[in-house]
């Protein structure tokens, strides 16, 4: 199976075009032959589909399957007594969750990912950390949440961690100001989900009138845009206001979901979101799911190179957007870049921070 020590020594967005449609096409067919051979439902989709794992197919080529399998299936391509760690998505009541099982090596590989493609943002040194949510999230190490499992990811970026939140989900400010007298002046990290820092962490605050001091302090947040949406509360509107009441200025949300743990999509400082070395998409047409060029909306296909211990390396999601460019953004970093403008009609309602809101 591919090599990803082969990315891992690279710095994680320096794959240009050419170069990355190569050893997409090489280790994706690698890991689509690795889980045809080891998963047995897996197996079973692509005989239907009567696709050949034998040779190497182009990213564009390869099969993919529907998130939503992932809820109904529990898919492995390792023995039970090699997984450390279920990864569960978030549901509403009624709505069945996705469970992913990881074993040592697919788990140590997100981690590192995760901490080189947020290094690009953050720096390679770990800051002095505040996670807007609550430490009871943290409960079972070995079966996480999509929401605890973003806390214990990012987490791993700071040190002096604290919660920003009491088990109550009520905004805890003594805590808070503590943390920012502690560090005041410093270079600190924000962490947290987008729906859930706007509810606990920016309304109290603002109804407050208080305004805390992180001028120097980069916020991390993802997830929970259909409820802000739906408040007019976009991006930008987002940014603004989290700088009248922290003063933080550097805001970057980002893009992923469980299924594909550690192969997340960073925004830049020019606010797009980005493709990593070790992931990729595709856009495809809602009538024919042919592919879509640049700036033409459809449904986003993700890939990562990262998911050996169950077939979640190709992946068709519920969610519409558009490629906006590749090696051409202004910030510097290689790769795909595209936004998201939000779910396909009646699909379920998911993410950590919306399904908070939704009462669960």
């Amino acid at each position: 199976m591919f090599d990803l020590a082969t990315i891992f020594d690279r710095p994680a967005f320096s794959l240009a075009k050419a170069e990355k449609a190569g050893l997409f096409a090489r280790a994706l067919s690698e890991l689509t032959r690795h889980h045809y051979a080891r998963c047995p439902q897996y197996k079973r989709i692509l005989d239907v589909l009567g696709f050949d794992v034998g040779p190497t197919h182009a990213m564009g080529d390869q099969p993919y399957v529907p998130v939503r399998l992932f809820k109904d299936n529990r898919l492995l391509s390792v023995n039970h007594d090699q997984i450390v760690k279920t990864m569960t998505s978030s549901g509403t009541t009624g709505q069945s969750v996705s469970m992913i099982f990881l074993d040592k090596v697919t788990a140590g590989n997100q981690t590192k990912a995760l901490v080189k493609i947020a290094a690009h943002i953050i720096g390679p040194k770990r800051r002095p950390m505040l996670i807007i949510d609550s430490r009871a999230t943290l409960k079972d190490r070995a079966l996480f949440s999509a929401r605890g499992a973003g806390i214990l990811g990012f987490s791993m970026l700071g040190h002096d961690v604290t919660y920003a939140l009491d088990e109550e989900m009520r905004l805890d400010m003594s805590a808070v100001t503590a943390f920012a007298d502690r560090h005041q002046g410093e270079p600190v990290l924000l962490f947290g989900f987008t729906f859930m820092i706007w509810e606990h962490f920016h309304k109290p605050l603002a109804a407050s009138g208080g305004r805390l001091a992180f001028e120097n302090g980069i916020l991390l947040h993802g997830g929970g845009w259909k409820k802000l949406s739906q408040l007019a509360v976009t991006n930008e509107v987002f940014k603004h206001r989290m700088q009248e009441v922290c003063g933080i200025r550097r805001v970057h949300n980002y893009y992923g979901m469980v299924e594909q743990t550690g192969s997340i999509f960073m925004e830049c400082e020019h606010g797009r979101l980005h493709c990593s070395n070790y992931s990729d998409i595709i856009v495809r047409r809602h009538s024919d799911f042919s592919i879509c060029p640049a700036n033409e909306p459809g449904l986003i296909q993700l890939a990562s190179l990262l998911a050996s211990s169950y077939p979640g390396h190709s992946i068709l999601s519920e969610d519409t957007g558009e490629i906006t460019g590749e090696d051409d953004c202004p910030c510097g970093r290689l790769g795909k870049t595209f936004t998201i403008h939000g779910r396909i009609k009646d699909a379920e309602i998911r993410g950590c921070s919306d399904t908070y809101g939704a009462g669960t």
